[in-house]
């Protein structure tokens, strides 16, 4: 057994007294009397009504309380512990969304007692009742007083998940704004505030229906955006395999994306790319005659006649993004930080934009910090958007949204999906000279 040298034998002693002094305050602290709280009593229930209750006492939400009862929701709207605010249609509004469900066969201007029993028929499921309540459900109370005009606009989550089976957190969110007036997503608010219990309802001008799609969905099988497809698809082409993050149809279909697209028309796309093919296609006629002996004088006046008409016809179908003679001018880099322009990282409807033009970042700007963006303009006639514009940076002028807010296949703008919303527009934003 080793000796301790003096040193050692003081460094002992100094650790064996620490721990005597550190006993004893434990002693002390552990003998001291506890320090005494009141009981925490949690709040009880609110005696008042319960938002099924105030919603099933008001004549005017009759057929939304229908849809609410076919949901099997009235407990949890009445449930004296959450505290929720609902967004209500109003009794025209329910029969107008019920014509448009139904393609006309409930038609409009029918009695109260044939919406009501179309509501109550199996071609009514419950479950499709339960998207529309859960949607219409935030568990918040919401002021809109305290919503900033700030773009993009809130978002808040529902009670709807529209896939349970990736995660029981997921949730559908709604977007109440300010800006412009009162609205969710795209429809006007048309009440102030009704108390009930466990929260508060607001009357809507339209019912605020849960989307159903992706975006990736519409633009696919859209027959009029075969060369926004084309383009994405050509975009990806450059994509890094098994890197889901760089694509673009992955990002479109992609539940956890909050997307705007501004989707140019086909029309659109083909009076852009005609600009851009031209010169490939003229020096391609020239070099041909070229080839064949001809004089530069005669190569150059056989460019000029026969490239119009043959730059025409390539891009008279969306398979232009696919042509070898055009890859060195649309190559994938270059076409997918067009298609990047047309998507900003945040959802914007129509009566989210201002009314004076502002440029706000699109998904190039992750790539190009710098990039000034895109102008949005708004003009609204009372709570509707007539008319919109997306100014491109080197565009000579801004595209225009083509105004209809029906749902799909025949609307154009503020069309909703899970994952976005999208705008039809007549020009090809243009980020930078080609």
């Amino acid at each position: 057994m080793k000796t301790l040298n003096l040193s050692e034998m003081k460094q002992l002693k100094i650790f064996i007294g620490f721990l005597s002094v550190l006993a004893v305050l434990t002693f002390t602290a552990c003998n001291k009397d506890l320090e005494q709280f009141d009981d925490i009593v949690p709040p009880g229930p609110n005696p008042s009504p319960g938002l099924a209750t105030a919603l099933a006492s008001n004549s005017n939400y009759s057929l939304y309380n229908a849809i609410v009862v076919k949901s099997g929701m009235s407990g949890t709207l009445n449930d004296s512990l959450r505290t929720l605010t609902m967004f209500v249609p109003t009794n025209a509004a329910v029969k107008q969304a019920i014509t448009a469900l139904t393609m006309g066969q409930v038609p409009s201007g029918s009695p109260d007692a044939v919406y009501l029993g179309f509501i109550n028929s199996a071609n009514f499921t419950q479950a499709t009742a339960a998207g529309i309540v859960g949607y219409n459900a935030v568990p918040h109370k919401i002021d809109f007083a305290a919503i900033p005009q700030n773009f993009p606009n809130f978002q808040y989550p529902s009670l709807l998940n529209p896939a349970p089976q990736l995660s029981a957190l997921l949730r559908l969110t709604t977007f109440p704004s300010r800006t412009n007036g009162n609205f969710v997503n795209n429809v006007p608010i048309t009440s102030a505030a009704i108390n009930a219990g466990n929260g508060i309802m607001f009357e809507t001008g339209a019912l605020v229906a849960p989307p159903q799609r992706y975006l990736w969905d519409r633009i696919s099988t859209d027959p009029l955006m075969g060369y926004l497809k084309a383009a994405i698809q050509r975009a990806d082409s450059g994509s890094v395999a098994g890197n889901p993050t760089s694509s673009l149809v992955a990002a479109l279909q992609s539940i956890g994306a909050n997307l705007t697209v501004f989707a140019p028309s086909d029309a659109a796309f083909q009076a852009t790319l005609y600009v851009l093919a031209y010169p490939s296609v003229r020096a391609a006629v020239y070099a041909q005659y070229i080839a064949g002996g001809a004089s530069t004088t005669t190569a150059n006046a056989m460019a000029d006649a026969q490239a119009p008409a043959q730059t025409t016809a390539l891009v008279s179908s969306p398979t232009v993004f696919s042509n070898p003679l055009l890859f060195s001018s649309l190559t994938a880099e270059k076409v997918k930080g067009v298609v990047v322009y047309h998507i900003l990282g945040s959802r914007a409807f129509l009566n989210n934009l201002p009314a004076t033009q502002a440029n706000y970042p699109t998904l190039l700007n992750s790539a190009i910090v710098s990039h000034p963006g895109v102008g949005l303009k708004v003009t609204m006639t009372g709570p509707m958007a007539v008319s919109a514009t997306v100014k491109g940076a080197v565009n000579a002028s801004a595209a225009n949204v083509s105004i209809n807010p029906t749902p799909e296949p025949g609307g154009s703008s503020d069309q909703h999906y899970t994952n976005g919303v999208l705008h039809k527009i007549d020009q090809v934003l243009l980020p930078m000279a080609f």
